[in-house]
């Protein structure tokens, strides 16, 4: 993978985030301005992390810290990209986030793109976070695989489940859901059902002209800030 530098990406450090079962993770880290949050990002199936840059680069120039997590099997990072596994690794970054960056699970939001919704949700039945952003989620892996949007690294993932049907509603943090009406992998209804049985607060953000992958070209990243940066009671 190139570096961050390599994408206009000042001030971002490449790290390596040690898992509880001793993999050790490419992720990038930006550090935030004084009272901004730290935004970290579980990528979707994406092979090189650097093809979130312009992504997380919307959030960094917003005074955002970032966490840029590559996940084991990706960019690199040895290991198999199991669910299981990507539970690990995603619980290894917030660990290492609070450990190192003297931070704190309410300040901390947790961003799960497509794949990575997956492991959003499941992060979000075992902490409270500042708020949870879903991006093109679905409602299980078998619900697509089903449909057979081949979206996922299947050799891996067919006895997993990411099953955020049956989670959703044990998610207690501030909620939102993007999803573009013409997503051709990730029907769109799939976030419709999951908002429907997410408890709140939440709030949608549903694109009448957006695909799967072309939601930033409708500035998503102005709807988290402004979602994110309510007092939520």
């Amino acid at each position: 993978p190139k570096k961050p530098s390599e994408y206009d990406l000042i001030g971002v450090r490449e790290i390596h985030i040690p898992t509880s079962d001793n993999e050790k993770l490419l992720s990038w880290y930006s550090k935030p301005n004084l009272n901004k949050p730290l935004l970290i990002y579980f990528h979707g199936n994406s092979f090189d992390i650097g093809e979130r840059a312009y992504r997380i680069k919307r959030y960094i120039d917003e005074g955002w810290g970032v966490l840029l997590l590559a996940w084991r099997g990706y960019s690199g990072n040895k290991g198999k990209p199991t669910e299981k596994n990507l539970y690990t690794d995603a619980e290894s970054a917030i660990n290492w986030a609070i450990k190192n960056l003297k931070t704190n699970h309410n300040q901390i939001i947790i961003y799960g793109e497509s794949l990575g919704s997956g492991v959003a949700v499941e992060m979000g039945t075992r902490y409270n976070f500042k708020s949870i952003i879903l991006e093109a989620p679905f409602t299980s892996i078998t619900d697509i695989a089903r449909k057979k949007y081949f979206l996922y690294p299947v050799k891996y993932l067919i006895f997993d489940h990411f099953d955020n049907y049956s989670k959703i509603n044990k998610v207690n943090s501030p909620l939102l859901i993007i999803s573009g009406k013409k997503d051709e992998i990730v029907p769109h209804f799939h976030s419709k059902i999951l908002f429907s049985k997410a408890n709140y607060p939440k709030e949608n953000v549903f694109i009448d002209e957006a695909i799967h992958n072309n939601l930033y070209d409708f500035n998503i990243d102005k709807d988290v800030i402004n979602f994110s940066s309510k007092i939520w009671k």
